[in-house]
């Protein structure tokens, strides 16, 4: 990308987050719903892996329950992007009333265990705001990695958002992020990840949905490094404005077994709860991008 797209593709980000948060919310979530159902209409690239992926999580749905679900995808994703653009505006009081947790006291037992806590995500309905909850719901700072965006000034906002927000954001690349986040799960600290993508070198391949790709190995490798409880954890939004989510059981680190069989056992337990979570709302989970190996495999 070349400095002037660069430039470009800042501004409208930036337009986007100074427009946006001065909207009434039912303005903002008119033009979200508007936005995304031209998207839809147009079937371009986004449009049409989305539906290939959702196509492996429902393999039974036909061409039109497809479409549907791709609809409601797309409307899932431009809801995500009206809600972060207002985030810092609204009032954090209303964290609490629009986020239900089911299973909270999972989450709330073992951060007063004092082992620190990581807890893994998927792209579902909103982290940011999932995220909000924790930092005012709960009363506790947390620390995240965000992965390096171009242009540069576009990283910098990101950072600034979910700094403003509440949370510690390292940048994933550099190599520094896992000995930060060691440190702060060694103080009983809490670290939230999104982890259902990886397909670097690095990735640990799991069976997902009955194919194989491949999800980060840091939330099972901080986990045995440091001792901290690893709780997977899935969002949806439901018919009201509020958001929903569950915080699964602790996937606990295997007795036996060398350092990547426990690796490779744990990270498989994490996939099988997003999967769980994708399975029950499929509608919002936000993957637009090639994610198995074998659609990897389709480039020429």
């Amino acid at each position: 990308m070349g400095k002037a797209q660069d430039k470009i593709v800042d501004g409208l980000y930036g337009l986007g987050w100074a427009a946006v948060k001065k909207l009434p919310e039912p303005a903002a979530v008119a033009l979200g719903r508007r936005i995304a159902d031209t998207t839809w209409k147009r079937r371009g690239k986004s449009v049409l892996r989305l539906e290939s992926n959702l196509a492996r999580v429902v393999p039974d749905a036909g061409p039109e329950r497809l479409r549907e679900l791709s609809r409601a995808g797309m409307r899932s994703y431009m809801r995500y992007w009206m809600e972060s653009f207002r985030l810092p505006t609204m009032d954090p009081r209303r964290f609490s009333a629009d986020v239900e947790m089911t299973d909270e006291h999972v989450l709330r037992e073992a951060l007063a265990s004092g082992r620190g806590v990581i807890v893994a995500l998927p792209h579902l309905a909103n982290w940011d705001l999932a995220g909000a909850w924790a930092t005012s719901h709960l009363g506790i700072r947390f620390t995240t990695v965000a992965e390096r965006l171009k242009p540069e000034s576009l990283y910098d906002r990101f950072v600034a958002y979910r700094e403003s927000l509440g949370m510690e954001v390292l940048p994933h690349s550099g190599g520094a992020a896992f000995g930060t986040l060691a440190r702060r799960l060694r103080s009983g600290g809490l670290v939230c990840l999104v982890a259902d993508r990886d397909l670097s070198a690095s990735g640990v391949e799991v069976d997902f949905f009955g194919s194989k790709t491949r999800m980060p190995a840091g939330p099972a490798l901080l986990a045995q490094q440091t001792g901290a409880v690893l709780l997977p954890a899935t969002l949806y939004y439901g018919d009201t404005p509020r958001m929903y989510g569950r915080i699964h059981p602790e996937v606990a680190v295997p007795e036996t077994g060398t350092r990547t069989e426990k690796t490779a056992a744990m990270t498989q337990a994490v996939a099988d709860a997003f999967a769980s979570g994708i399975t029950a709302h499929p509608e919002d989970w936000h993957m637009l991008q090639r994610l198995w190996l074998d659609d990897l495999e389709e480039r020429p």
